[in-house]
């Protein structure tokens, strides 16, 4: 098992992503606990980039349950269909969020949080949770991020 994501910070951000997924890769393989490889992703994710928050919310009894994250305390609970959260899963798809303040309904667990991605998280073809990454500057996250985060929880489900 690898003991430390090695990314060098002068990388571009795809190369970055290019860097990790190996290592990613190697420190998943094997494991066959959820939770572990939720919380190893999470903190891979958070090192490797120094997002302000990274963290997966699950399905459960109908509603994202708070599940592994990176970062300061979050929301608990999240209905469907609301915030950018809610509305991935609802709407089954990725979401980019350069300003969530302007998304109808950002829930704000932190009011530092100035964009957002949102990848659902597929199993058996229903969302069986999402991925969510704040950053706490605006329009951090594009189509580069939405590729490789949608190629990483494709691994970490299956």
């Amino acid at each position: 098992m690898a003991e430390n994501i090695r990314i060098p910070q002068q990388l571009s951000k795809e190369e970055k992503y290019k860097a990790l997924l190996p290592q990613l890769k190697a420190l998943l393989h094997g494991e066959t606990d959820e939770v572990a490889n939720l919380a190893n992703t999470a903190a891979a994710l958070w090192e490797a980039f120094h997002f302000f928050w990274v963290g997966f919310y699950l399905v459960k009894n109908d509603e994202l349950i708070l599940g592994p994250f990176q970062g300061q305390v979050a929301c608990t609970r999240i209905a469907f269909g609301r915030g950018v959260c809610g509305t991935a899963w609802k709407e089954r798809k990725t979401l980019i969020v350069p300003d969530v303040a302007q998304f109808p309904g950002h829930i704000a667990c932190n009011s530092r949080s100035q964009s957002e991605i949102v990848v659902p998280l597929f199993k058996n073809g229903e969302v069986h949770g999402v991925l969510d990454i704040d950053s706490d500057q605006p329009d951090a996250f594009d189509e580069i991020d939405a590729k490789y985060l949608k190629e990483i929880v494709e691994f970490i489900v299956t």
